[in-house]
């Protein structure tokens, strides 16, 4: 008997299906979609900033890499996760610096008025900043006009950012 025919007896291979999924979505290391609404992109499900990624790591190791449950900060209403402790003082001593600009939405997309969540895994830290992007197409936007984008960004972000809060 196939799967489809089963699945129309009712044997309950959706509801398996189904129950699969959920599993999957949960399990760790997997990036959930992010909430919009907040000052700082964070995960609706866990309520980890930058969906875990250690926000340090891009500095130090060139790289996105998760954080871990034992290294953990609160700062502006979101759990960071670090790789160490070392990462996780030098993010509290300078959040200013290590946390992704624009609250790790879009500088494109900033730029343009609207809040589209970055991915962490779509990067670069460029003038000693981290961007996260949502899209390659927006990433290679910006690394054609980094400057550019980060003024217009930068000039829209305070009246973006008021708005998200509200």
């Amino acid at each position: 008997m196939t799967l489809r025919r089963q699945e129309r007896k009712g044997s309950g291979y959706g509801l398996l299906r189904a129950v699969a999924l959920l599993v999957a979505l949960c399990a760790p290391g997997t990036v959930h979609a992010q909430a919009t609404t907040e000052r700082v992109v964070v995960n609706r499900f866990t309520g980890l900033a930058i969906s875990g990624f250690d926000p340090v790591a891009y500095f130090t190791e060139a790289a996105a890499a998760r954080g871990f449950e034992r290294f953990e900060a609160v700062q502006d209403g979101a759990v960071w996760r670090f790789r160490n402790e070392g990462n996780r003082a030098a993010f509290l001593g300078h959040p200013e610096v290590y946390a992704p600009q624009f609250g790790g939405y879009d500088p494109v997309d900033v730029g343009r008025g609207k809040a589209v969540e970055g991915l962490p895994q779509l990067w670069t830290v460029y003038g000693r900043r981290l961007y996260l992007f949502a899209s390659t197409t927006s990433k290679a936007a910006f690394a054609a006009d980094p400057d550019g984008f980060a003024a217009s960004a930068g000039r829209r972000w305070p009246k973006l950012k008021q708005e998200l809060s509200q």
